[in-house]
């Protein structure tokens, strides 16, 4: 067994975080021989909820937990930790825009920038999931300094997830027989699902995914339009945002950057963008992503921009510079 390793879930008292943290307890994120450290960071407000978290997880005996620390104090929540998984924020309601939330919680993840940065190790890895998750991981980041960029990401994967589901289902085949579709720029009803690269195992033959579903106007409509409405469906239908297949999906991206993508496959991630595919350095935009056993991550290069493409991209970016430019302000004030 090695040391515990430091993980941070906040909004621990929330939907998304009781499903997720007893999947980091339990081994599926960080593997079956990694004791962890669990510390639940939430509102003064919550805190009787979160101690009854704390007990579910004291009931569950888990061998792996080594302790759970709940507290609503940052400098307690953030100290020394390797992971942290920043859930916590205002929760978008049924009819509300993403651009209405951005004023409130941007202010929380300039304030979790500057606790990362006073008590978090240098080499903790972030992935912001309360949303505008992209334009809030790039604050967060601005505001920590002395944590390399690199280390900062946002939660795409959910929207990945749903495009291989999706596709999954109308080809008839199971969900991992799916493998590389892209999901590009901001996790939004602007993002871009992109199978271009995207594969289908069919009676154990890889085949693109437009030769697969043979229906490009599903492909190039319906498809796309589904995956960027998801979110808003969920909610539609159970008056409450995402939070089991959110926690699903943070575990996939936790896992996937601590060990790594499997040779011939990459993964989409919210991460600083370095220029790449003319997407202006700086934003938090979600890319392709190839990670290595080291924990270092790089943008797949060299994929082919059709105009479709590139109207649709654009679009996304230019709703995140947007984003950017009104969060700053509200940052600076």
């Amino acid at each position: 067994m090695s040391e515990p390793l430091r993980v941070l879930v906040t909004g621990a008292a929330g939907q998304i975080a009781y499903s997720l943290v007893i999947a980091i307890a339990r081994g599926e994120v960080f593997g079956t021989n990694q004791p962890l450290d669990l510390l639940l960071l939430d509102i003064k407000p919550m805190e009787g909820v979160l101690n009854g978290v704390v007990m579910e997880l004291q009931d569950c005996a888990l061998p792996l937990l080594n302790s759970v620390t709940p507290t609503c104090d940052e400098s307690v929540a953030f100290k020394d930790i390797d992971v942290a998984c920043l859930v916590g924020s205002m929760p978008r309601r049924e009819g509300m825009e993403r651009k209405d939330l951005l004023a409130a919680n941007v202010k929380i993840f300039k304030t979790q920038g500057n606790s990362l940065h006073q008590y978090a190790k240098k080499t903790v890895k972030v992935v912001v999931v309360g949303n505008p998750a992209n334009t809030n991981a790039m604050i967060c980041s601005k505001y920590a300094p002395s944590i390399p960029k690199e280390n900062f990401s946002c939660l795409t994967r959910l929207d990945q997830n749903r495009a291989q589901s999706q596709i999954a289902s109308r080809v008839g085949v199971k969900v991992a027989d799916v493998r590389n579709v892209i999901i590009w720029g901001n996790h939004s009803s602007t993002q871009f699902p992109d199978i271009s690269q995207a594969q289908v195992k069919v009676q154990d033959k890889l085949k693109d995914v437009r030769s697969a579903v043979q229906d490009d106007s599903w492909l190039n409509n319906e498809f796309i339009s589904t995956v960027q409405k998801r979110g808003a469906a969920v909610i539609a239908a159970r008056k409450l945002s995402s939070a089991m297949s959110a926690a699903k999906a943070i575990c996939d991206h936790l896992r996937d950057w601590w060990f790594g993508t499997e040779s011939g496959t990459f993964t989409s991630m919210g991460v600083i963008s370095d220029g790449s595919y003319g997407i202006e350095a700086g934003l938090v935009y979600s890319f392709p992503v190839e990670i290595a056993a080291d924990r270092t991550y790089k943008i797949v290069q060299g994929i082919n921009i059709d105009n479709f493409a590139r109207e649709k991209m654009d679009a996304t970016k230019n709703e995140l510079i947007e984003e950017r430019d009104l969060a700053i302000s509200v940052c600076e004030d």
